[in-house]
């Protein structure tokens, strides 16, 4: 059984990387031995990250992308490529979302997300897959939610890209086993970030969802960052098509 952890000379893509869980996940990888190539549309954010991930001995590289443009997906995969002559891993993070009823959802709104959560994924899999395949291996892993697996008022659309890029994993993983690429999910569960701060800011809203985990708070990004490590080590060699719920017990309640 393998319990080799250590990401010593390995080569990680992590989107949405300046902040967040993504943040987290690329530390944690550095952390690992990880060499890092970190995206978002925000290039301040991630200068801090890169700048945290260099002061840990490694080498990082940061690149401001829209990948909801299959153009700058490619050159954030050939960028990475050239500069460190590979891609072991890959961490799909960057979503959008947008609180809102079904009703009230503008079609705009839904491209967005769509575009983001499920699309992007996908042409940016599949153009890092095809340099996995030629090394002989690589991981892929996505940041879905529990909401794959639990419908939300006001989430639907997310929860439903989720959904799907739970179900792309199973299919990627499925069809690239062959090629020694391994494809997983991480849903967490509520975590301490931007997008979910009215509900942890909110003193009385952050005790009522908090009582609902068993665990009895929300998470923080950093205790997101330890199932991607294994899911991207050897460690996890024959785990492929499977999430892992990161969510203080809120799927078994």
């Amino acid at each position: 059984m393998s319990t080799n952890f250590s990401l010593e000379g390995k080569v990680a893509i992590v989107t949405g990387g300046g902040r967040g869980i993504g943040r987290a996940v690329a530390l944690g990888l550095a952390d690992t031995g990880c060499e890092l190539a970190i995206c978002s549309r925000t290039p301040a954010e991630l200068e801090t990250t890169a700048k945290d991930i260099e002061a840990k001995g490694r080498k990082c590289l940061a690149m401001e992308t829209d990948l909801s443009d299959f153009q700058q997906i490619q050159k954030l995969v050939e960028a990475t490529k050239e500069k460190f002559g590979k891609i072991d891993i890959l961490v799909n993070n960057a979503a959008r979302s947008f609180l809102r009823p079904l009703m009230e959802l503008r079609e705009d709104g839904y491209d967005k997300i769509m575009d983001t959560n499920v699309k992007a994924l996908f042409f940016l899999s599949r153009e890092c897959a095809q340099i996995m395949k030629d090394q002989g291996g690589g991981r892929i892993i996505n940041i879905t939610t529990v909401g794959a697996e639990r419908a939300g008022k006001g989430l639907g659309v997310y929860h439903s890209s989720k959904a799907a890029v739970k179900m792309l994993a199973m299919c990627m993983a499925n069809e690239w086993a062959e090629y020694n690429i391994n494809v997983n999910c991480v849903g967490p569960g509520l975590t301490r970030t931007e997008f979910s701060r009215p509900i942890w800011e909110n003193p009385e809203m952050a005790k009522r969802v908090a009582s609902a985990i068993p665990k009895g708070r929300i998470a923080e990004p950093e205790e997101i960052a330890g199932a991607v490590v294994y899911l991207a080590s050897e460690a996890s060699s024959f785990v492929t098509g499977q999430s892992i719920y990161v969510d203080g017990g809120s799927m078994a309640s």
